[in-house]
């Protein structure tokens, strides 16, 4: 069976122009593959920690987010350790940094695994 989901690259294109029209700060910290690269996501709320999320799909293959560490919220420097070791493991990753105060992930998809 092929599998029909948008290429990562473009998935992604899309999410960064819907953050832009709604005025989300992003930083792409980490540029993964086009074609298949899951993503990593760094909620910097601002002076109250940071989530991080990992792209997960679940058994009938609909995009979810686990929370990656354990916590709600971690201090940034844990985050951005997580998040280089992840990038070192595997270059594909795409991190991506947004800034809300509230915490919210603002991409496709709910939180399948707290």
């Amino acid at each position: 069976m092929p599998d029909e989901r948008l290429p990562a690259g473009l998935w992604i294109e899309a999410q960064l122009r819907d953050l832009q029209s709604r005025a989300i700060p992003y930083y792409i910290a980490n540029k993964g593959s086009y074609s298949g690269g899951t993503v990593l996501l760094k909620i910097n709320t601002l002076g109250d920690g940071c989530r991080v999320l990992t792209q997960i799909r679940d058994m009938e293959g609909r995009l979810g987010w686990m929370n990656a560490l354990s916590g709600e919220r971690v201090a940034e420097a844990d985050a951005d350790a997580y998040i280089r070791r992840a990038i070192d493991r595997d270059p594909d990753l795409w991190a991506i940094e947004i800034e809300d105060r509230t915490g919210a992930n603002p991409f496709e998809g709910k939180i399948v695994l707290e």
